[in-house]
């Protein structure tokens, strides 16, 4: 029996004698922890350390590599089926866009007067009826307004859709209908088929407006003085610059088909116009009397934006720009932005 007892008591010994030391350990890895210069060693040796996802994929057994590009040919497939879905979403929509007609169709005759609606028809009953006043200087133009549409592209034609504007007769161009085309991609990408995720706008098609002398918005007359190198004289020249307006948005920038790149800000004001095509298309056209009620606007409002401190700083420092620079420097498109964040 006493050896059992010199037993048990050497077996606790070692269990204290353990627990102490791990708690001289831990008590050691946190003052460790706590140093600056060996957390800053730690980080450059995580910085420095190998963490590609090729380099983790080579370190594993060859039988599972195999089978992570097994995977990896089953997801292309997938992609290739999911853009063969997206096919048929747009066959879809075109067959929802007949059955929306009839209802654009009666909105244009209530816009523009050729049908007044029934008693049923006008009830609704709204708790603010403030009206909103635009601020654009295009207004008197898109007074003129009188619909638009969506036309999707024809079946076994390339995937595309077509903002239609319809003007009235007016005193700034004689255009009835103006257009702006976006064509459309639902294909993986063969160099990189992962990052598919369903049909993109590839490109768009403006129209040519038709102004009437002296109305074309797009433009503006300018005087500008010049110094004469020589002789010292002064002169003053008007000529024309770009002019911020909607109507720019009828002239977009063309995608390059020679396979050179587009500068920075061009991409830019290209994404955006695409960013905007799909605005009119999904959420303008289908509910365009919650926007002039103000309804929709109100409903996007909820989103927070990203970044508003940045953009206010931004904001503070163009204010400081003179005045004669701007002025003899063309401006920018209006669906040009200052800067190109990406969302």
């Amino acid at each position: 029996m006493a050896d059992n007892s010199k037993t048990e008591d050497a077996a606790s010994d070692s269990v204290e004698a353990a627990k102490g030391t791990g708690d001289k350990k831990e008590k050691l890895a946190d003052q460790v922890m706590q140093n600056p210069q060996v957390l800053a060693a730690l980080q450059e040796r995580l910085d420095n350390a190998p963490h590609t996802p090729s380099s983790y994929i080579e370190t594993l057994p060859k039988a599972v590599k195999r089978r992570i590009d097994a995977l990896k040919q089953l997801q292309v497939k997938c992609a290739h089926i999911e853009a063969k879905f997206y096919e048929e979403v747009h066959d879809l929509e075109r067959k929802y866009a007949a059955l929306y007609q009839p209802l654009f169709d009666k909105r244009r005759d209530f816009i523009t007067g050729g049908a007044e609606p029934t008693e049923a028809e006008a009830e609704w009953h709204s708790e603010n009826e403030e009206e909103e006043k635009l601020a654009e200087y295009d207004e008197p133009i898109l007074k003129h307004l009188q619909d638009i549409k969506v036309k999707f592209s024809e079946p076994g034609q390339p995937m595309s859709f077509t903002l239609e504007f319809y003007f009235e007769p007016n005193d700034y161009f004689t255009n009835s209908i103006l257009t702006k085309t976006y064509k459309m991609k639902s294909e993986p990408d063969k160099t990189d088929p992962f990052s598919f995720e369903g049909p993109e706008i590839v490109d768009c098609e403006g129209c040519t407006i038709d102004w009437k002398k002296g109305k074309n918005v797009t433009v503006k007359t300018i005087k500008k003085k010049q110094k004469h190198k020589g002789r010292g004289t002064v002169r003053t020249i008007t000529k024309q610059v770009p002019n911020d307006s909607f109507f720019n948005f009828f002239s977009p920038i063309k995608v390059s088909g020679d396979g050179e790149s587009l500068d920075e800000d061009s991409e830019c004001t290209l994404a955006i116009d695409f960013e905007v095509g799909h605005f009119f298309r999904e959420r303008i056209v289908p509910r365009a009397v919650l926007y002039f009620t103000g309804e929709a606007i109100e409903d996007d409002d909820n989103f927070e934006e990203g970044e508003e401190g940045e953009e206010e700083e931004l904001e503070g420092e163009e204010e400081g720009e003179e005045d004669e620079e701007a002025e003899s420097e063309p401006k920018k498109d209006a669906s040009q932005p200052a800067e190109c964040k990406q969302q």
